[in-house]
């Protein structure tokens, strides 16, 4: 039994390795990629919703003669001049 506790008698000590404190580089890493992507979406959404109240809406391209004088003729009605 003696021999158990035997290191303790001589005074030597334990010494734990323990790793330096801090934060883990792949988790900042995480972070800021992650901070940047989610500033970028809801920047855009923003944006979006932006311009959803103050630009105009959009024109129509006008309808050619053409395409028109064949919507007629599939609807049955004849075009005028013919």
């Amino acid at each position: 039994m003696a021999d158990d506790f035997e290191f303790a008698d001589k005074g030597n000590k334990i010494i734990y390795e323990t790793e330096a404190k801090g934060f883990n580089p792949g988790l900042i890493v995480l972070l800021v990629v992650g901070g940047l992507l989610l500033t970028f979406l809801v920047g855009n959404y923003v944006l979006y919703l932006y311009a959803q109240k103050t630009l105009p809406p959009r024109k129509k391209k006008p309808v050619s003669k053409k395409k028109m004088k064949r919507e007629r003729l599939k609807q049955g009605v004849s075009a005028p001049g013919e």
